[in-house]
């Protein structure tokens, strides 16, 4: 389990992105539980652990992607 002191989504994505698969602590939101590089959603989440874990998601995808040369 790796703790962030504070919510740095591009630093946390990247932990899952390499990982794949585990547990981060974030202060002021709580444990983020990620597998094969994505963050999963529980049932009980609140709204703002919601929130940031579309966010980390959508940032996940978009480092993902494969990036067009112009």
């Amino acid at each position: 389990m790796r703790t962030f002191p504070v919510y740095a989504p591009k630093l946390i994505a990247k932990h899952a992105r390499i990982f794949l698969s585990g547990v981060v602590w974030v202060k002021d939101i709580g444990l983020l539980e990620f597998d094969k590089g994505r963050f999963r959603q529980t049932k009980k989440s609140l709204p703002k652990v919601r929130q940031a874990i579309s966010e980390l998601n959508a940032l996940i995808e978009a480092q993902s992607a494969p990036q067009q040369s112009v």
